[in-house]
């Protein structure tokens, strides 16, 4: 009997070492907590419940006496996010919402301060959900605004976790092309070398080398002779126009006057001046009363 429970004892032994799911392999399956915010400071209100559709305000809640004093923590659980209300010094658990994807957000804001809340709890009891609103409110302004920020960190994170998710199943779901080879194919790539560039430049002045001189000496002859155009006159100086004689000139078109002509001419201007001279004394003679004094026989 005892070598029968003995060896069954070995065997369970060796039953529970090969079993691939221990203790530790469920604590990594298990998700790790992230913190996201911390406050060592959060005040809990009783609020009364909501008579109409209209926000929540601060100023029907009696500020100063609150109804829990303790700490607030923000955890990410995988893709669930936990508000907690811990009690400073145990650690004991208040209440705790929960932020779910595809779920109504558990934090509503007032609208009459920014550091005041709303916070949706829950609690099971019996096997049954149950939910519960109660305020809550912040020290700091600054503390608020990173209480929220870590919530809608968590949603960004929730919406890009899903996106990849989408992607990656279309990517499997759609028929990828396979541009791999096959067996006994090839491919043949046609490579430009730089002596096909050198050689078309060869082929050019082979071409033109090949000319015979008949068709050049052809060309050249072709080609009409150019006339140059006759200099043109130089001036003409006083010098050559001196020595050219009078007698090719006509007489109206002399250069020069002698000086006997311009004597001759200064006389017949004098001779027309002095007649002009005579005429005007003559006319002035004439034209002048003659002064009668009287009879000069008879007064003698």
């Amino acid at each position: 009997m005892d070598q029968a429970s003995s060896s069954s004892n070995v065997e369970e032994n060796k039953k529970s070492s090969t079993d691939p799911v221990t203790v530790d392999d469920n604590e990594e399956r298990e998700a790790i907590e992230i913190a996201l915010f911390q406050v060592p400071e959060c005040y809990v209100y009783l609020i009364p419940p909501r008579k109409s559709a209209a926000s929540y305000r601060a100023d029907e809640w009696d500020v100063n006496k609150w109804a829990w004093e303790g700490a607030l923590k923000v955890v990410s659980k995988g893709e669930e996010c936990i508000i907690k209300l811990v009690d400073k010094s145990t650690g004991e658990l208040y209440a705790q919402a929960f932020l779910r994807d595809g779920e109504p957000h558990p934090v509503e804001a007032v609208i009459d301060s920014s550091r005041y809340f709303v916070l949706r709890v829950e609690e099971e009891i019996g096997g049954r959900v149950r939910h519960a609103f109660i305020g809550i409110g912040f020290r700091e302004r600054t503390e608020a605004y990173d209480f929220q920020a870590a919530l809608h960190d968590h949603m960004k994170y929730l919406n890009k976790k899903k996106t990849a998710e989408e992607m990656d199943q279309h990517f499997q779901n759609t028929s990828s092309v396979d541009y791999s080879l096959k067996e006994g194919e090839t491919i043949v790539l046609q490579l430009k070398n730089r002596s096909d560039k050198d050689a078309k430049p060869k082929m050019v002045e082979k071409s033109l080398s090949n000319l015979s001189l008949e068709e050049k000496g052809k060309s050249i002859e072709t080609i009409p002779p150019i006339i140059l155009p006759p200099p043109p006159p130089g001036p003409l100086s006083p010098a050559t126009t001196a020595q050219k004689s009078p007698s090719s000139l006509p007489p109206s078109l002399s250069l020069q006057r002698s000086s006997e002509q311009q004597d001759m001419d200064t006389k017949r201007e004098e001779v027309e001046k002095k007649k002009e001279d005579k005429e005007t004394k003559e006319i002035s003679v004439e034209d002048a009363p003659d002064d009668d004094f009287g009879d000069f026989q008879a007064a003698g």
